[in-house]
């Protein structure tokens, strides 16, 4: 079949109409010329690879990485970098129209990566002891893609894959492992799990295991943040205090609640806005690392509760505040002025915006590495009483169809 690729849709995949099918092509680019082979169909969508480009778009350029079709981490790199990011544009204003209802969407850019290349300063890598391979998985698939080398990790993540290799071929590498995790601080890397660390003794060629993962520390913003590589951190240094300052814009007050806080990126900067700040985040070693950094940071007006953000918030609307302190039971019997939530790509559960509108905050500002479940959220917002006041996006996954999305809501 034959097909022209008309725009890119969310997920990455280039739109077509042939044949009386509309057609969903992968790795394509807008204004293509293409002949695919269907590979499933679903309802009366065909998803289809493509098999000939018999006419190139103006926008297409030759991706770099020998992996790319292959391997599942990267579908933008057919594109020059501009019509990456204007495809991203558009794919926020698909969502937002066709998921949220929003006619009137405001005017917003993206901004570019300061380096579309050698960004990734976290990264997943998976392992596979019985192949001896070590890479990322495969578009649609768990098959392995043995990956040497790979052109958005920043040069110290790279640095760290080659030494994995070499300690995969060594047979140094554990063989329970099924993936490994590397994150980088200001003057180490961490890895999770822990690898084996040669240590020779005299006369012996023991192999000595390492005990503990690494904690690192970051400097983003001016803030220090101690993490290590079982730790959530965005992956783009570079567009990091963009996104803060945007996410907190001049906001400051009495009151703000930081949601999903993680190792607390946001909650450090509020507590410099803010008179008492609460962040929520379910993981514990997350938790502890945001309680730790506002320690580190001499910041005593902020607290961290160690619990689902769901079950947190069905306290506080039952007003069941046995298990708050004190102090952050009072404020939250009082008007909220600010709550920033930054959910993982999954979006935010129904009860989870439940329990933010039943807090009336004055502001609400919304992180999202997903426009989809973003526009999904925004129309229970929306019609909860709180209008869009502003938009901004930020190209912290060049190569890929990922963008970061932040929205700031006001009482309509």
């Amino acid at each position: 079949m034959e097909v022209t690729i008309e725009r890119i849709l969310p997920g990455g995949l280039g739109l077509a109409h042939a044949e009386g099918k509309t057609v969903m092509v992968a790795l394509a680019a807008p204004g293509d010329r293409l002949r695919v082979q269907i590979d499933r169909v679903k309802g009366n969508v065909s998803f289809a690879s493509i098999e000939e480009i018999l006419t190139p778009s103006p926008l297409r350029v030759e991706p770099p990485c020998p992996y790319f079709g292959r391997c599942g981490g990267c579908d933008f790199q057919q594109m020059h970098y501009q019509a990456q990011l204007e495809a991203k544009a558009e794919i926020i204003k698909d969502c937002l129209r066709r998921l949220a209802r929003i006619e009137n969407i405001p005017d917003f850019q993206i901004t570019a990566a300061p380096n579309p290349w050698h960004y990734r300063s976290r990264a997943q890598w998976q392992y596979d002891s019985i192949r001896q391979t070590l890479g990322y998985f495969e578009s649609g698939s768990r098959q392995l893609c043995d990956v040497a080398a790979c052109a958005v990790l920043a040069p110290e993540l790279e640095n760290t894959l080659e030494s994995l290799r070499a300690r995969m071929q060594e047979g140094l590498l554990p063989d329970s492992a099924r993936d490994f995790r590397a994150v980088v601080g200001d003057e180490a890397v961490s890895i999770a799990p822990s690898i084996r660390s040669p240590t020779v003794r005299e006369g012996s060629d023991s192999i000595k295991d390492s005990a503990e993962i690494r904690d690192i520390t970051r400097t983003i913003h001016g803030e220090t943040y101690r993490l290590n590589a079982e730790s959530f951190f965005q992956a783009n240094d570079g567009l990091l205090p963009q996104l803060i300052d945007t996410a907190i814009g001049e906001a400051s007050g009495e009151t703000a609640l930081d949601l999903y806080c993680g190792v607390g990126l946001f909650t450090l900067p509020l507590a410099r806005r803010f008179k008492h700040v609460v962040g929520v985040e379910s993981d514990p070693a997350a938790a502890s690392f945001a309680r730790e950094n506002l320690a580190n940071a001499r910041l005593t007006n902020a607290e961290v509760a160690i619990r689902d953000v769901g079950v947190w918030l069905d306290d506080v609307k039952r007003h069941d505040l046995s298990r708050l302190s004190e102090e952050s039971a009072a404020v939250l019997q009082g008007q909220m002025d600010f709550v920033l939530l930054d959910p993982p790509r999954t979006g935010a559960e129904s009860r989870v915006i439940a329990g933010v509108l039943g807090l009336k905050p004055r502001r609400i500002s919304y992180v999202s590495c997903d426009p989809a479940t973003l526009a999904r959220d925004l129309k229970k917002l929306l019609a909860g009483g709180y209008t869009l006041h502003s938009l901004a996006a930020f190209d912290m996954f060049p190569q890929t169809h990922h963008v970061e999305t932040v929205v700031h809501l006001v009482v309509a």
